[in-house]
């Protein structure tokens, strides 16, 4: 298997909506991707396998890594893992598998958020801006530049800490990706209520599409392997709503 060379960022606008990463070994898909990314104004770096990927997120430090899971060298949920152990990075995970474990792999090497193939690549692009409205929207808080919320949201055993954003379940902590605290925090915001799958999406991914709400239901999953399967109820055909264990 041939190595390729770190690739060197593309150049793009002169005020960019930031770097971007593209690990995609079918190149017709990486170009496509790449021509939406550079039009809505991000600066785009590709990558085709696994060795070079890990590479160029190192050298290059992009603001966020759209990843394929299937790569020459070593697979994407490698990649993940290698490029978060030496920088924690918004990651959005490709897959052409749908089934459920392979998702669940992607979310715990660290993945925020995933998309199965075929997909429109506007979609792509969406997903990418709101992981990368939430790390902008958490560096505000690091900086003191807009106002940490106080609360810290208690439900049962359960703490989630709004300012700090940490999770903490019998005094332990655990870690969560950007998207699952979200995903906690707007449940955390009212226990017992039922959230719907749609208003799941639309406050979480900013994406108002019905056709996304297994993304929901994946993150959910994985967030309860973290927290607790029993601590989240589902509603079949509705949604979910946080509970204190009893």
């Amino acid at each position: 298997m041939t190595r390729t060379a770190p690739p060197h960022p593309s150049s793009g606008p002169a005020t960019s909506r930031g770097s971007v990463l593209l690990v995609e070994d079918e190149r017709t898909i990486s170009d496509a991707l790449a021509d939406r990314f550079r039009a809505e104004g991000y600066e785009v770096s590709q990558a085709f396998d696994g060795p070079s990927a890990v590479a160029a997120a190192e050298v290059l430090r992009p603001d966020a890594v759209v990843l394929d899971v299937m790569l020459p060298g070593f697979d994407g949920h490698e990649v993940c893992r290698r490029i978060q152990a030496h920088r924690p990075v918004p990651v959005l995970m490709l897959t052409a598998r749908d089934e459920e474990s392979d998702v669940l792999v992607g979310l715990g090497v660290g993945a925020d958020d995933y998309l199965t193939k075929p997909f429109r690549i506007r979609e792509v692009v969406a997903r990418v801006a709101a992981l990368l409205r939430r790390v902008e929207r958490a560096a505000a808080l690091s900086a003191g530049d807009v106002a940490a919320p106080e609360e810290t949201l208690r439900v049962g055993d359960l703490e989630v800490d709004l300012a700090e954003r940490r999770v903490r379940v019998a005094g332990e902590e655990i870690h969560l990706t950007r998207t699952e605290f979200d995903l906690l925090a707007v449940l955390g915001h009212e226990p017992g209520r039922v959230q719907s799958r749609e208003r799941l999406l639309a406050e979480v991914w900013d994406w108002a599409d019905a056709a996304g709400t297994r993304t929901v239901d994946s993150h959910v999953k994985a967030l309860r392997q973290k927290i607790g399967a029993a601590r989240i109820r589902t509603v079949h055909g509705v949604g979910y709503a946080l509970e204190a264990l009893r």
